[in-house]
């Protein structure tokens, strides 16, 4: 994995290792590099190493990064350094960027000469390059936790990568199908194994009390769990809240995540006269009990994998409303569990308000949640450990 940084992926990687048998697997966590959120939940079972070597320096700033290779005399890599920082400022789509300069970035990646039975890259772009150049290992796994489809990915570059894998793991039946589109001929190792959540873990921490001055529930009080990307929406969600707040005052709305949009978003908050509305709650160990006490959760995604936020607010039986990404219906059963809504500010505020101002529509959604509650641990470890034993 690149890091432990708070998101889905890395969420999805700690569950996974918390149920495996380690009496049966050695298991070793190697991170582009050793941080994150999630970096103490690693269990102490686990071993957990950093690339090492000239990376290490290849990732600090760009000007640190040259004027070092240069005084050791490692012109190339100095060079390379120089042509990643290049690619990077002028690519906009960061997916392209990504694959565009892992050739740069590869050159101050040593090779492991350990070889492993299995090998996993537990999400997609760099992870899968480097499992691929870089690791021995008698069978290697790759994992997509998005819709390739509306990822941005250029496929022609990640087909030659792709054919090299023993498994291609997801974590939809959309997603499957997605993969399946755009890569035909690998269809037969593409699998399906879901997120694994633990309902007991995350009941148990939602029980825990919070002790932030920030966070003010009421009645009318909405949360959401995502990275500040461009993906999640959130831009999208500020916009909605300018909508029902017009129509509600009381309207509390707190996103727990971090990214590089928060500068656009505290602005479009500022723009809005949102301050005492829309709220930026940054990085939370545990977002379990805002969800708790939120009123209604929203997840207004321009497109995701499957999201392990909202399968986290169906245990805790959150009404939930979500926009109309692609996987959405693998998750929410239309006014059932759940609202799936338009991807447009004006209809999510809408359906946000009904949810809001309809007490029998909230326990009524409540209602199905709870006996819809499984926790599906069990059968997806099955799932992992049939291909590790194949």
């Amino acid at each position: 994995m690149p890091s432990l940084d708070s998101g889905g992926g890395e969420k999805s990687l700690i569950n996974l290792l918390t149920t495996l048998d380690f009496n049966q697997y050695d298991v070793e966590l190697r991170l582009f590099a050793k941080r994150g959120l999630f970096l103490d939940l690693v269990l102490n079972e686990v071993k957990v190493t950093e690339i090492s070597g000239d990376y290490q320096h290849f990732s600090k700033a760009v000007l640190s990064s040259v004027l070092y290779f240069i005084s050791r005399l490692k012109i190339e890599l100095a060079i390379h350094r120089i042509i990643f920082f290049i690619k990077n400022s002028f690519i906009k789509n960061k997916a392209i960027a990504e694959q565009q300069t892992w050739e740069n970035k590869a050159v101050a990646i040593p090779k492991f000469k350990e070889e492993y039975d299995t090998a996993i890259a537990f999400i997609e772009k760099s992870s899968i390059y480097y499992l691929i150049n870089k690791v021995n290992a008698k069978q290697k796994i790759g994992w997509i936790h998005t819709n390739y489809t509306s990822s941005g990915l250029n496929a022609d570059f990640d087909r030659d990568y792709f054919s090299q894998l023993d498994y291609l793991v997801t974590v939809s039946p959309e997603c499957q199908q997605s993969l399946n589109a755009n890569f035909p001929e690998i269809q037969s190792k593409i699998k399906v194994v879901h997120n694994i959540v633990s309902v007991k873990t995350v009941q148990q921490l939602a029980s825990e009390n919070i002790n932030d001055t920030q966070f003010k529930p009421n009645d009318f009080t909405i949360v959401t769990v995502a990275r500040l990307s461009q993906e999640k929406g959130i831009d999208t969600a500020v916009e909605a809240c300018k909508i029902a707040v017009e129509s509600n005052k009381k309207i509390k709305w707190y996103v727990i995540g971090e990214g590089n949009e928060r500068a656009k978003l505290q602005q479009l908050i500022a723009d809005y006269q949102l301050q005492n509305h829309f709220f930026l709650l940054g990085l939370r160990a545990n977002p379990y009990p805002y969800v708790k006490h939120a009123t209604v959760y929203v997840q207004p995604s321009r497109y995701e994998g499957k999201s392990i936020a909202i399968d986290e607010a169906k245990i805790l039986a959150k009404p939930i409303v979500v926009t109309n990404f692609t996987t959405a219906k693998d998750q929410i059963n239309h006014l059932k569990n759940g609202i799936i809504s338009g991807n447009d500010a004006t209809q999510l505020a809408n359906d946000i308000l009904m949810v809001l101002n309809d007490k029998n529509l909230q326990n009524n959604l409540s209602v199905h949640l709870t006996q819809g509650i499984q926790d599906n641990s069990a059968e997806e470890i099955t799932q992992f450990y049939s291909m590790l034993n194949a």
